[in-house]
């Protein structure tokens, strides 16, 4: 068998795998999506997701825990050129800059309130959750409390959450996690954080 004939044959029984595959999903449903591990590009991927959302005209809610102090660039682009997308950002910056555990748990509980009213609202089809494993890792939200409200949000509503580490409870209720890995990065090289790549 020539290299095209096989070729050929390999792709028939991968088409015909991932038709199967697609046959056997029939349940119509949001999904929980998590995004983690410690390398570059969570936000970035959950952005891109807000993006797809709205070009099928879909209704996205986005809340930001950690950021807030020094904007950037999807903060930028979505306060002004999407207007129609609700965002909320806790407005602590990271909490190696804040130092206060008692300021920045009640940011993290006010933050979470606009997050549990986008969750209970059939009206979102995406709630983008922005480094909300954080406010878990740190403690600064009840488990539980956190997990139900992903868990029990309306049918049809997908969320994304984005952030390192989370915990094994959260990684279970999800539907699909997503691991970024770090291979290498510029900012340990000693170049400096990008306007437009980095924030």
């Amino acid at each position: 068998m020539d290299k095209n004939a096989r070729h050929k044959n390999a792709m028939e029984k991968q088409k015909a795998a991932v038709d199967d595959s697609i046959a056997k999903a029939d349940v119509e449903r949001g999904v929980a999506v998590l995004l983690t591990g410690d390398g570059k590009g969570k936000t970035s991927s959950a952005f891109g997701m807000v993006i797809r959302a709205l070009g099928y005209h879909q209704t996205v809610g986005i809340v930001q825990f950690i950021k807030g102090v020094q904007a950037s660039g999807e903060e930028i682009f979505v306060r002004e050129q999407l207007p129609g997308v609700a965002l909320y950002q806790m407005g602590t910056g990271f909490t190696w800059d804040t130092q206060d555990r008692e300021a920045d748990i009640a940011a993290a509980i006010s933050t979470w309130e606009h997050a549990t009213t986008m969750l209970s609202d059939p009206n979102y089809d995406l709630v983008v959750l922005d480094e909300l494993t954080y406010m878990l890792a740190f403690d600064y939200l009840p488990e539980a409390e956190v997990i139900a409200a992903l868990t029990q949000r309306p049918e049809n509503q997908s969320v994304v959450v984005t952030g390192r580490g989370g915990g094994q409870a959260l990684r279970e209720a999800m539907d699909t996690v997503s691991e970024v890995k770090e291979i290498k990065h510029a900012y340990r090289a000693g170049i400096r954080a990008r306007l437009g790549v980095d924030y």
